[in-house]
This record gives structure tokens, sequence and C-alpha cells, in this order.
């Protein structure tokens, strides 16, 4: 059964003016800011991002944790964007949301962190064969290949001092911890079904240098939507990645990676996004932090929307 009844989780103060759907439905967020914790309820739309996981929200029927996942309904598909921090948790929270993980389409795992990636295990026990699309890394954990002549060889060694004899296969294919699953790797921009790409960038900030990230840009009538997971390249570098694709972003979701950041540079990015690449609408989620939810709150009005657990945010 797919999300039959969605779950608008409001927080106080946004609700009026967070855009979350029709007049109808913002009246009825309105209402449900009134009382903290209340779940208003709304008809299905076609288009949607709805957190799984994440530890800020009101929500008592789900299960606070650090990490993230969300699933986007886009274009007909439904798509699971990474899959946070303890399977259990994870389970918890699809189950209690009434996620029907046996229709999911296909899956995105934007980086390699175990707060976006261990509930693979549950999502493959349900649906083992669902594809799965990961950064493409030289020997990553979600594995690899590499042709047999990657490396340098010496000829004038005797075989048992050469790889494989001195004869190794044509590809050599690289081990993962979910062996069996349906993983695609990806290096290019690809649009893996209509309207919805996978951006991929390469994060050169210290501490998590070179580490690859994808990024989903759904093409909406109003300009791209991205869904990210922790912007760990920078949410700038991602949006100007995104300019093939659609040279405007309506809105970003998820974590910008500003956790530790500064007050200044927090600013500096939310007015950089608003007025340089001309974001219409900003969700912050996850790794974004407090700090950067109250600025991004500030600098945008009510086209901050609230982004905690369980919330569903409508599409255009």
């Amino acid at each position: 059964m797919k999300l039959s009844r969605r779950s608008f989780i409001v927080a106080s103060g946004v609700a009026a003016g967070a855009g979350l759907g029709t007049p109808a439905v913002a009246a009825e967020a309105s209402q449900s800011s009134a009382s903290a914790g209340r779940i208003a309820r709304a008809a299905p739309s076609t288009n949607s991002v709805t957190i799984l996981y994440d530890a800020f929200g009101e929500s008592r029927a789900l299960t606070k944790d650090w990490g993230f996942s969300a699933l986007v309904e886009y274009g007909g598909k439904r798509v699971l964007f990474d899959m946070g921090d303890d399977a259990d948790v994870f389970a918890r929270n699809l189950k209690a949301l009434r996620v029907d993980v046996e229709s999911i389409d296909l899956a995105v795992v934007s980086h390699r962190h175990g707060d976006h990636t261990s509930g693979l295990n549950y999502l493959l026990s349900v649906n083992p064969h669902v594809k799965i699309y990961t950064p493409k890394e030289a020997f990553g954990v979600f594995g690899a290949s590499l042709p047999g002549t990657f490396y340098r060889r010496d000829e004038t060694l005797p075989a048992r001092m050469r790889y494989y004899d001195g004869n190794p296969p044509a590809t050599m294919t690289f081990g993962t911890p979910w062996r069996g699953a349906s993983f695609a790797w990806l290096d290019t921009i690809t649009e893996v079904a209509p309207g919805i790409s996978l951006i991929p960038t390469v994060s050169q900030t210290p501490g998590n240098l070179e580490l690859r990230e994808l990024s989903m840009a759904l093409k909406t009538p109003k300009g791209l939507v991205l869904v990210v997971g922790c912007s760990h390249p920078g949410i700038e570098k991602i949006v100007e990645a995104s300019m093939p694709v659609d040279p405007h972003v309506h809105m970003i979701v998820g974590g910008l990676h500003l956790v530790t950041t500064e007050d200044p540079e927090i600013a500096r990015v939310a007015k950089a996004l608003q007025t340089q690449w001309k974001v219409d609408r900003m969700a912050p989620a996850h790794c974004s932090g407090e700090p950067a939810f109250a600025t991004f709150q500030r600098t945008f009005g009510d086209q901050y929307l609230y982004a905690g657990l369980g919330t569903t945010i409508e599409l255009p």
C-alpha cells in the first residue's frame, strides 16, 4: 500500500506561510500549528517529498535519530533517497508511515557515510532486486570494477610473482558488504526516470576530501527541486552542477552540512542561494544545523519550508 494519507508536521510559526500545498492544505496546517505535535492530514498528491529519517520533528509515532532518508514521489515513480543510520529505526519509521517498500521503483544512496546507508539491509530484505544508484568510486563500499590492465606490469617476473599468474581477467570486480544488491555507479549527470536526474559532485572540503556525492534533481514546471543528502561538496557547487538540467532551482530539500559552520558563513550561504543563485524556496534538514535553520528561516521568510521527520512537502 502506498502512503494513503499524508502527514504534514508543521513547526509553530511556520505553517501558514510555509507553502506546503494548496490553500486548503495550508489552512489545515495552520490549525495544526496551534497544538504542538498534532498531525494534520491531507489527500495525497502526485509529487512530494516525505522525510523518513532525521533527528528533529514533531511526530511521537516516529523515532528520531541522526541520519537522513526521504521518499520522493515524482512523475509516477517512488524513489527512496538515502536509508538512515540504523536499519531497525529505518524499518520502524517506514512502517509507521505506511510506506510500501516493495513498491519502491528505485533507490539512491547519496554517499557512503553510515548515517545514509545503514537501512540498506532492510530495503534489500524487502525489495532485493530494486536498482540502487550510488556514486562511482574506485574500490568503494558499493563495489567497483576496473579493467584488468589498470596496474603496471613487469613481464620479466616469474608467474608466481605476478598478479593472476600474469593473466588477469579483462574486468576486475570488487566486492561490497551488500552482496547481490543491484548497484548502478554514476559519475556523470544521468536521467534515471523521466524528469528525475542524478547530479554527481566531488568534495574538496578538508575532512571529506574527494568524497563523491549524488544529489537528485526533479525537473518541475517552476524549476528544479534538488534533494540533497549532506552537500559535502558544498550546496553552491551542487546548484552550479545542476545547471545543465535546468538553469533555475526552485527548491532545495535536505542536508546542507552547515552543522558546525560559524554564523557569518551560514548567513553568506543563505544570502548567496537567495540572491546569486535565485533559489525560490528552502527546506533544510539533517546536517544543516540548528543555527542554519534559524538563519534560513529569517532569510527566506515564508519561502522557508519546515522539513522535520514525518513532514511531507508538496512539489510543483
